[in-house]
């Protein structure tokens, strides 16, 4: 394949050169987001179809992506309903059951109109092999896009191993012995899958979740944002227990309490299971009037904020799970130039390196007194964000994806170099 071209000319490519994939039927299996809402998987669906694949996937339906089937850039996407958003055990067990059965049914649908080679499994869970296996005894290939470690998930949000724990270290293992090909979101995914998984490391590719700079664009700031103040702090995100929210909420009441600074607003942008609980929290708090949360945002609500702010700030709490997983709300940052604050991981370092500030491990104080830091140094945000850009466009970004994605696929499919 030719070389990925320069993030600063990328357009996301509608055929690649030489249609590597030319032919092959692809069927991808996403549990946890609608398409085309999770960003990740949608650039991967976009450049199988680019590489000449029949790109169809299964996946949940979700606010804004009611219709159970529609056809978006040439790509099928069959949608099935959830009956609830999981909490607990026997609602995980519910989801996962209803899920399970709609991918199966969904998954013979799709073969016997027009066959299947290969199957991606996204997780979360790792249980999308059980819809694979059948149909491995019929030649089909099956790759894992490893999004997250769910055990280390698992004990992040209930703080405890026991029976489930090993349950997800069960279906993990399973999952990476199902599959022929993994492909892990970076080199810390990868050596789980080889050291843990037991895979071959020549069928474990890096494909990073890389930002598309053809569509991260900055936009005019809107001054509305930041709710009359000087100063604007963003967040971009799912809210939920383990992103660690209620320590940047803490952060900002040490900001606005203890260190008196009226003059910086803060926007958290996204959704999730936590949001009602952590808007009660800022409430008790009496933080209303500094931080806004937007709830899951359109694009240009998205891209304005990100515009606008001055700093980015990461507050996940350093854990097995975040020191090992990558944010892509920090390539997300460093795609604008945005200067970054976050607790110091494994993963977020090398993603940010000398783009961010690193506040001790969950300490909202470090954090708050980082950001305020960040705010008071004009020339320093500047310095931070062109670094940040600069690493996107030389290695972060999607064009840098490309090559090793179908690389992965032909690997899969046995097809020669």
């Amino acid at each position: 394949m030719n070389a990925p071209v320069p993030a600063a000319d990328f357009e996301f490519p509608t055929e690649i050169p030489g249609l590597p994939l030319a032919g092959r039927k692809v069927l991808i299996v996403v549990e946890n987001l609608p398409l085309p809402f999770d960003r990740r998987v949608w650039q991967e669906a976009r450049t199988l179809k680019a590489a000449g694949a029949q790109v169809s996937i299964i996946c949940p339906t979700g606010k804004g992506y009611e219709k159970r089937f529609e056809v978006i850039d040439g790509i099928d996407i069959h949608r099935h309903p959830l009956p609830i958003e999981a909490s607990g055990a026997l609602g995980f067990l519910l989801e996962y059951g209803a899920a399970l059965f709609w991918e199966t049914v969904l998954a013979w649908k799709i073969f016997l109109k027009r066959g299947i080679d290969v199957i991606q499994g996204c997780n979360p869970p790792d249980l999308i092999f059980l819809v694979a296996l059948p149909f491995k005894l019929l030649g089909v290939k099956y790759i894992f896009d490893h999004h997250d470690i769910n055990p280390e998930l698992y004990e992040a949000k209930f703080d405890k191993r026991g029976f489930f724990w090993k349950l997800m270290v069960l279906f993990e293992k399973l999952t990476f012995k199902a599959a022929d090909v993994s492909m892990a979101t970076n080199h810390s995914y990868r050596k789980i899958a080889i050291e843990r998984g037991g895979m071959d490391p020549d069928k474990v590719f890096v494909v990073r979740s890389g930002p598309d700079l053809s569509r991260l664009k900055r936009v005019p700031p809107v001054e509305s944002w930041k709710n009359g103040r000087k100063h604007l702090v963003g967040y971009v995100g799912v809210m939920g227990d383990q992103e660690g929210i209620d320590l940047l909420i803490d952060a900002v009441d040490h900001i606005v309490r203890v260190m008196g600074r009226d003059d910086i607003q803060f926007c958290l942008v996204g959704g999730g299971p936590s949001l009602a609980k952590l808007k009660a929290l800022v409430a008790e708090k009496g933080l209303a009037d500094f931080i806004q949360f937007t709830g899951r945002a359109p694009d240009q609500d998205l891209f304005e904020v990100l515009s606008t702010m001055d700093v980015g700030v990461n507050p996940d709490r350093v854990n097995a799970m975040n020191d090992k997983s990558t944010m892509n709300k920090i390539m997300e940052y460093m795609s604008l130039e945005k200067p970054i604050v976050q607790f110091d991981v494994t993963e977020g370092r090398f993603s940010a390196q000398e783009a961010s500030l690193y506040a001790r491990a969950n300490d909202p104080v470090d954090m708050a007194e980082k950001i305020v830091e960040l705010i008071g140094d004009p020339e320093r945000r500047a310095r931070m964000g062109a670094l940040g850009r600069m690493r996107v466009e030389t290695e972060l970004n999607w064009g840098h994806q490309i090559a090793p994605l179908i690389a992965a696929y032909r690997k899969a499919l046995c097809l020669a170099d």
